[in-house]
């Protein structure tokens, strides 16, 4: 795999990860029990941007680690990917 398709893999991944990892840092205003005036009560109570960041950058890495280890140790192919997919 080479560095360009490397940032691409990881770039997808961590965008994909990152909406798997919001809804464990998420309280809502209802859940913590203040509730701003004038706004929704599923608004957030405590936005933590880099602890998410973090955890999605850390699950991103290990996600990108074992789809790496397909593409190095050939568990997935992609030039035979790629061959069937054309028609060649």
């Amino acid at each position: 795999m080479g560095v360009t398709l490397s940032i691409a893999v990881y770039f997808i991944i961590w965008w994909t990860v990152l909406f798997a990892v919001l809804p464990f840092f998420a309280r809502s205003q209802a859940d913590a029990g203040e509730v701003v005036p004038g706004t929704p009560e599923s608004a957030p109570a405590l936005f933590q941007p880099v602890r998410i960041i973090l955890a999605t950058t850390l699950a991103a890495a290990l996600v990108f680690a074992c789809v790496w280890a397909a593409f190095q140790w050939r568990w997935i192919d992609i030039d035979a990917m790629l061959a069937r997919g054309m028609g060649t």
